[in-house]
């Protein structure tokens, strides 16, 4: 009887053991695949792991323009304010101050919380995609998902509240956060924005097959015009009604 149990107990410290030596494999296997940081990914590094083409027609932007809706007196006025409490500061915000006073009250004006549909922008969103030849992880600026207590489906994401292009170049870091979205989606298109400064371009990302992907850049939108202001709020607030739609259709 006591052959016995030492022999069962042998058999799970063996057992236990492999255990480990699997999990230490497991690791140096992870160790071996390439890993990207949204913040610090490049256009060379987009390159290489994909096929992908931008491209200069600007009519993929049009029924996106295009479908502007009147604004009211009160929020030409709210945007009007914005620009003059900002003005002469902008190129100087770092980054947290660029959201803060610019950014972050233009999205609570639009109110992207979305209650009935289970909406909302989640800012520092940690975000993961992964196959077996890449790892993309880190951290989105700001993503309108679904889900009110954690992210589960992002729509559309904001990228970068950066002043200058010398801090970082912020396009190949939003088209590897749009192409993990549509990745983790299963969808064949998204949209995006990226910010430098009081600067706003959209950005559309279509997936063509597997790993080959183009995309469409906007003309300059520039948040320290009126005009201009008013064009972003419109475009974003447009955003709003399609992940409505959406959903509502569903």
């Amino acid at each position: 009887m006591k052959t016995e149990i030492k022999t069962e107990l042998s058999l799970l410290n063996e057992i236990d053991d492999l255990k480990r030596k699997l999990s230490v494999l497991e690791k140096k296997d992870n160790n071996l695949i390439p890993t990207y940081q949204y913040s610090k990914i490049r256009e060379v590094d987009l390159k290489t792991l994909f096929d992908i083409e931008k491209k200069l027609t600007q009519n993929k932007f049009n029924h996106w323009f295009n479908h502007n809706r009147d604004l009211s007196l009160e929020t030409v006025d709210f945007l009007q304010n914005l620009i003059e409490q900002n003005r002469g500061l902008i190129d100087d915000y770092n980054e947290e101050d660029l959201k803060i006073y610019l950014i972050s009250p233009l999205l609570n004006r639009i109110n992207f919380i979305l209650k009935n549909q289970e909406v909302r922008g989640f800012y520092e969103l940690p975000m993961r995609y992964s196959t077996e030849k890449f790892i993309l992880n880190g951290t989105v600026d700001f993503v309108i998902s679904k889900g009110l207590f954690q992210s589960k489906k992002p729509y559309f994401f904001i990228q970068e509240f950066k002043r200058s292009e010398e801090y970082g170049n912020p396009r190949p870091q939003l088209l590897a956060e749009l192409i993990s979205a549509i990745e983790l989606n299963h969808w064949n298109h998204i949209k995006g924005a990226y910010v430098i400064g009081g600067n706003w371009h959209f950005v559309i990302l279509e997936k063509l097959k597997t790993a080959k992907y183009h995309y469409f850049i906007s003309e300059n939108f520039d948040a320290t015009k009126i005009n201009d202001l008013k064009l972003i709020y419109q475009n974003l607030v447009f955003i709003k009604h399609e992940i409505i739609n959406a959903l509502t259709n569903k």
